[in-house]
């Protein structure tokens, strides 16, 4: 292949690491690629590096020895996530999408990519600590908000159906009791889904009592999985005691007059 100029380089290789967030690449995979030095590779990175830097666009993160290699790790400020937290809670309190019971309709902002993109990464950086395997939640509103953190993380999405499927195997189930209306439903995992010891985080994108988290718990723990923590979009406030422990929720709702159609939506911030 023709040489390739530096500024190309710089340019492919933000594209390839920010395309694929906390994958860890080889130097030889990039010297490979642009058919340079791993030297001249290194240079670019830090070039890179910099920039993302001084924008507050993410870190470059160098692992060193002969299984490392470098990667890229979204990032945002306090006051960006905040404020992203703040614009999704503002989007929710708007008096249309109170529904009869005193839910709010979400679909939208879950299935809207930029959004769920920013918001997983929210969770990402939240939870990194918890050093998951899988990320793992249920059908079907959740599904975006979790792959999206999943692929913040850059893992494998495990998603748990009511009920199973005959194109997927042999499966586990099990009974679980809704935490708000006290109904028993079923939910249940491929076999093959996990394996024995996995790491897994829970996404999902609303919790009132807590019921469906505590269901996906125990379904873990029938595979054999470890269950490392909990995120959720939104919690409500009451409840107080929840079925789970130890979640993260993103916002809290704290009430919705379904007359007035007054909602009391509040973001869980990093700044205060």
């Amino acid at each position: 292949m023709d040489k390739v100029r530096k500024m190309e380089r710089v340019a492919a290789l933000t594209k390839i690491m920010a395309d694929r967030p906390r994958h860890l690449f080889s130097l030889s995979y990039f010297s490979e690629l642009f058919g340079a030095a791993k030297s001249t590779v290194c240079e670019d990175i830090t070039t890179i590096k910099e920039t993302m830097g001084h924008f507050g666009l993410g870190i470059i993160e160098t692992v060193a020895g002969a299984a490392g290699g470098v990667r890229f790790i979204p990032t945002a400020s306090p006051a960006e996530t905040d404020g992203i937290l703040h614009e999704m809670a503002r989007r929710l309190a708007e008096p249309d999408r109170v529904i009869p019971g005193g839910f709010l309709y979400m679909s939208d902002l879950l299935f809207t990519p930029h959004l769920m993109v920013k918001v997983g990464e929210i969770f990402m950086d939240r939870l990194a600590h918890l050093s998951p395997d899988y990320i793992l939640t249920v059908e079907t509103k959740g599904i975006p908000l979790a792959f999206m953190t999943a692929r913040a993380f850059d893992l494998p999405l495990i998603t748990v159906r009511r009920g199973s499927k005959v194109t997927e195997g042999s499966a586990v189930s099990i009974n679980y009791v809704t935490g708000s209306s006290r109904r028993i439903q079923t939910m249940s995992l491929p076999k093959r889904a996990l394996p024995g010891g996995a790491r897994v985080l829970i996404i999902d994108d609303f919790m009132k009592a807590g019921g469906t988290a505590r269901g996906m718990v125990d379904l873990a723990h029938e595979v054999g999985a470890e269950v490392t923590g909990i995120g959720v979009l939104v919690a409500t406030a009451e409840p107080e005691h929840k079925l789970v422990e130890d979640y993260l929720a993103l916002l809290i709702l704290h009430a919705v007059d379904e007359h007035t159609k007054v909602t009391d939506i509040r973001p869980v911030l990093t700044t205060g």
